[in-house]
C-alpha cells in the first residue's frame, strides 16, 4: 500500500519476521546489501554508524552499472520500533536536496508492518520516482522473509 502528495510518500508492507529481525535488516550493513536497492540494482557496499548523529551510506549500481549513492544522518533511533534519518544522493544528477525518511516497525505478533514515510521532496516527479524505488526495495526485503 502507498500514498503520496507532491512532496511526500508513505509506503507500507507486512513481512513475515519479528521487529528485531526487520530492524537489523534495516540497520546492519551486511543485511542492507541484500535488499536496499530497487529490483535489478545491486548494493555494492553499505556503511552504518547506528547512533544519533551517526552517518550511513548505501552504494548502489543500477542495471546499466551506473552508481547511485544514498547517504544521510540518523536523527532518531528507537530500536525495533522507529528510525528517522536524512536522505540525499551523492551524484549531482540525482540530487534531490536533503529529504527525511521515517520508518516505523509495528509488531504484529510474528510479523512486522513497516511504514515508511519519505518527505520534503522538491517536486512531484521526484516523489513518484522514490515511491517506485522504495516499493521495489520493500519487495526485495519482504522476499528475504517469505520462505
Amino acid at each position: 500500500m502507498s500514498t503520496k502528495t507532491s512532496t511526500s510518500l508513505t509506503v507500507s508492507r507486512v513481512v513475515k519476521a519479528d521487529t528485531e529481525t526487520v530492524f537489523r535488516a534495516w540497520t546492519e550493513p551486511g543485511q542492507l546489501q541484500l535488499w536496499s536497492a530497487p529490483e535489478g540494482a545491486t548494493v555494492t557496499a553499505a556503511e552504518v554508524d547506528l547512533s544519533v548523529g551517526g552517518r550511513y551510506k548505501i552504494h548502489m549500481r543500477n542495471e546499466q552499472g551506473e552508481p547511485h549513492t544514498a547517504f544521510g544522518v540518523y536523527r532518531t533511533i528507537e530500536p525495533n520500533t522507529r528510525l528517522v534519518y536524512t536522505w540525499t544522493w551523492e551524484e549531482e544528477d540525482h540530487d534531490v536536496g536533503e529529504t527525511l525518511v521515517t520508518v516505523e516497525f509495528n509488531d504484529l505478533g510474528g510479523s512486522t508492518e513497516i511504514v515508511l514515510t519519505h518527505e520534503r521532496f522538491p517536486n512531484a516527479e521526484l516523489t513518484a520516482n522514490h515511491e517506485q524505488g522504495w516499493t521495489s526495495c520493500l519487495n526485495r526485503l519482504g522476499g528475504m522473509f517469505s520462505h
